[in-house]
Formats: C-alpha cells, structure tokens, sequence
C-alpha cells in the first residue's frame, strides 16, 4: 500500500507542478497580452483580467500540493526541530491529522460551491465559474495525497533550509 501511495503522490505531484508552472507561464502572457492590446492597440481585452485571476486559483492550489509534499508549508517548526523519539512521532501525526482535516473540509464545501455556481458564467466570458471554483476541491483532494505521502516518506526541505 505504501508503494503504491508513493508511486501515486509522485505522478500526482509532478503533474501539479508542471501545470502550476504552465498557468505561470500562462498567466504571463496574458499579463503581457493584457498591456499590449491596451497601451499598444488601444484595444483594451475585455477577457484577460477575469481569465489571469480564475487561472492564478488554480496555479496556488497546484502549487499547494507541491508545497505539502514537499514540507515547505508554513508548519511547527520548533516542535519538530527540538521534538526526538515517541514525541516526533505524535508531533508528525498531529500536524498530518490537522492537515488532512482542513484539506477533507476545503474537499467538501468545494464540491458544494462548485455545485451551488455551476450555472452561473464570467462576466466577459461564457464560461461556467464552477471550473474556477472547482480549484479548491480538486486542489485539496490531492493535496490530501500528498500529506499522507509526506507522512509516510517526509521531505523536510524547510527544515533542512532553516538557519
């Protein structure tokens, strides 16, 4: 089972992190697009600051999953630095617990959101605003994956990379 959840936490993570980098990248260009087409053109995109805040939503809940696998989330780091033994241990699944918690509570009042505005659409576009709300719930699920890797394999590069 492990195995498996490892194998599954490392395709899952690679592929949030290459698609938070490409909504960067994305991101970006309409940034850039957005500049262009109004100081340039004088054609200002009626499109492109609604498209760049929904697309950011999902760059942060992909980047979050990174973030938990890889122990670079805001965590207590004084009790698991000055923490040895049976007490690491407890101090580890707390944090675990508390994390799984919070993402089970994003995970269920997401999938209630995206279900209450599924019918609704941006302003400039004709796009459901359930795909953008759909970041939360889809971002925390696997998120939720990646805790449990990290419990169970931890990469503590905030710790490592603390003074």
């Amino acid at each position: 089972m492990r195995h498996t959840i490892l194998t599954l936490d490392r395709w899952l993570t690679s592929l949030a992190w290459t698609l938070a980098c490409g909504l960067l990248a994305a991101i970006s260009a309409l940034g850039m697009w957005q500049v262009v087409a109004r100081f340039v053109l004088s054609q200002p995109s009626t499109w492109t600051e609604e498209s760049m805040r929904r697309l950011l939503i999902w760059m942060v809940m992909l980047g979050t999953v990174v973030a938990f696998r890889r122990g670079a989330l805001v965590s207590v780091d004084l009790m698991l630095r000055s923490a040895r033994g049976a007490w690491l241990t407890t101090v580890r699944w707390i944090i675990t617990t508390t994390a799984l918690a919070y993402l089970a509570v994003l995970v269920w009042f997401g999938v209630g959101l995206v279900t209450r505005v599924r019918f609704q659409t941006f302003a400039s576009m004709e796009l459901s605003m359930g795909w953008a709300y759909a970041a939360l719930p889809v971002g925390a699920a696997l998120a939720m994956v990646a805790v449990v890797a990290h419990h169970l394999q931890p990469i503590n590069e905030e710790l490592e990379a603390a003074q």
